[in-house]
């Protein structure tokens, strides 16, 4: 498992808990339409304003993950291109560090 899997899986695993937040909170706006008063009724416009402002940036915080992942990747994909020997050269010593370390316990 390398480092972009591992940021994969925590952004999707984060992105996914809070749309699961989000369906919950819905929920329970769903389950409390019946409850009157005008402070509930207060409450209740401001948590469902809350709530669509959440969805809007997490849409938002979600397109500019995915964005800068893709920049990210184009800019190494042109490095490696670039620098092919360098690329090897820095794989190797990567290499060579982790398997002291680990020759080390």
């Amino acid at each position: 498992m390398n480092i972009n899997e591992i940021s994969t899986e925590g952004r999707d695993r984060i992105m996914g808990e809070l749309k699961s937040v989000i369906k919950d909170a819905e929920e329970m706006m769903k389950n409390t339409e019946q409850q009157t008063g005008e402070g509930f009724k207060n409450a209740r416009a401001k948590f469902e304003s809350t709530l669509r402002n959440a969805k809007t940036e997490l849409v938002h915080l979600e397109e500019t993950i995915v964005e800068r992942a893709k920049d990210a990747m184009h800019t190494t994909d042109e490095y490696v291109k670039d620098h092919p020997w360098k690329s090897v050269g820095l794989g190797a010593c990567v290499g060579l560090i982790v398997g002291l370390l680990i020759g080390r316990k």
